[in-house]
């Protein structure tokens, strides 16, 4: 009998704005850190609002836990010497993984517009942060192609890109149409990429939160998943325990065709990502051991 592998996983938190999102945050981050992540991310907001408490929620996480942090760091509003200041500081923090965005300007801005001093898309930041420091780079890939992108193939030339410039892996936006995924996979490999694509996978919490996140990065929601949620909206615990099928189906499906890496956006909730991870062979005890 063949020897299951169990697979790597990581996850993605974002820096809490209340005392009360402060407390759901790090009892879930101690919950997770049991399950011996490769990396936990902490993401900026939209239009980098969030850079300080970001930066005070990986300084907490490498003062009181063991797991290895990886910030996210975007071209938004600032310039390349302001990056790479903040790339520095967080190596003499002792951080050597970094999340590298281009990032997306603020609500009712407009388009996006590259600071005039600025590292302009997340290819430049990339060679940028090699420059300063041998980081461990992961950037963004879209299976159901960036919005703002022209077509499939410009998409996925731009990821191409960032990796030559640095970058050891791409993590996917989050999808439920798993052939949409292994699809792009097969394209990117076709294409002569050889970095790891990491599916990011996306534990429904709530679904018309889901949904406003789905319409703004351009994921496509399944008819059939709308139809298992359907009437449930005054049915949290119903819900939450379809959002677990959902989500156990869709790595296992994943983990058939060949997936070992799995990323996680947890919202800051451990109940579901814990709950999949357990399904996935992922166990505290066998972290431990």
């Amino acid at each position: 009998m063949a020897t299951q592998i169990t697979p790597t996983v990581s996850f993605e938190f974002f820096p809490p704005n209340t005392e009360a999102m402060e407390a759901t945050l790090w009892e879930s981050i101690n919950r997770l850190a049991s399950l011996a992540p490769r990396f936990v991310s902490v993401t900026y907001g939209a239009d980098g609002s969030t850079r300080e408490r970001t930066h005070t929620a990986v300084a907490r996480i490498i003062k009181e836990t063991k797991l290895t942090p990886a910030p996210h760091l975007t071209c938004i509003d600032a310039s390349r010497g302001e990056i790479d200041d903040i790339a520095r500081e967080y190596w003499d923090m002792g951080v050597r993984h970094l999340v590298a965005l281009r990032g997306d300007a603020a609500k009712g801005s407009g388009p996006y517009v590259p600071h005039p001093d600025g590292y302009a898309y997340a290819t430049d930041l990339v060679e940028g942060l090699r420059n300063v420091a041998d980081f461990d780079i992961s950037v963004a890939a879209y299976p159901e192609v960036h919005p703002e992108a022209p077509d499939a193939a410009f998409d996925l030339d731009n990821l191409k890109r960032k990796l030559d410039a640095g970058a050891s892996r791409a993590i996917t936006q989050f999808f439920f149409n798993t052939d949409a995924f292994l699809d792009f996979r097969d394209r990117c490999a076709k294409a002569g990429i050889e970095s790891a694509i990491v599916p990011g996978i996306l534990p429904i919490t709530r679904f018309p939160q889901m949904e406003r996140f789905a319409e703004m990065c351009g994921t496509a929601i399944p008819i059939e998943l709308r139809h298992r949620f359907d009437g449930l909206e005054d049915d949290a615990e119903t819900g939450q325990m379809i959002a677990a099928s959902v989500a156990i189906e869709q790595v296992r499906h994943l983990e058939s065709e060949g997936i070992e890496d799995f990323h996680f956006y947890t919202l800051n909730r451990s109940e579901l990502t814990y709950a999949i991870c357990h399904a996935l062979g992922v166990r505290s005890d066998q972290a431990a051991a």
